[in-house]
C-alpha cells in the first residue's frame, strides 16, 4: 500500500479544491521562499527540456512563444489605438 503524502508536501495538481486554502497557508511567501520555488521551476524546466541528450527545439520554441505573447500583451493598448485609425 501506498503511505498517505503529508498535505504540505503535496504538488499543487494533487490537491483537492477542499483542501486548497490549507496548503496555500502552509507556502512560504518569504522572498526567499519566492525565489527558491523560482529556482526549482526553472532548474526542473532546464533538466526537462534544455539539458537532454537527445535535443529538439522544444524548449527553445517555448521561451520564444512566450516572449512574443508577452511583448504582445505589453504593446496591446497602442495595437488597440492603432486599429481604429483611417488609412488613407
Amino acid at each position: 500500500l501506498c503511505a498517505a503524502v503529508p498535505l504540505k508536501d503535496m504538488k499543487l495538481l494533487d490537491v483537492k479544491l477542499g483542501q486548497l486554502p490549507t496548503w496555500l497557508a502552509m507556502r512560504d511567501f518569504t522572498p526567499g521562499g519566492i525565489l527558491g520555488a523560482l529556482r526549482r521551476g526553472h532548474d526542473r524546466y532546464y533538466n526537462k527540456y534544455i539539458n537532454v541528450k537527445k535535443g529538439g527545439l522544444g524548449g527553445i520554441s517555448m521561451v520564444l512563444a512566450g516572449y512574443v505573447l508577452v511583448s504582445y500583451i505589453w504593446s496591446y493598448s497602442h495595437l488597440k489605438h492603432d486599429r481604429h485609425r483611417k488609412y488613407h
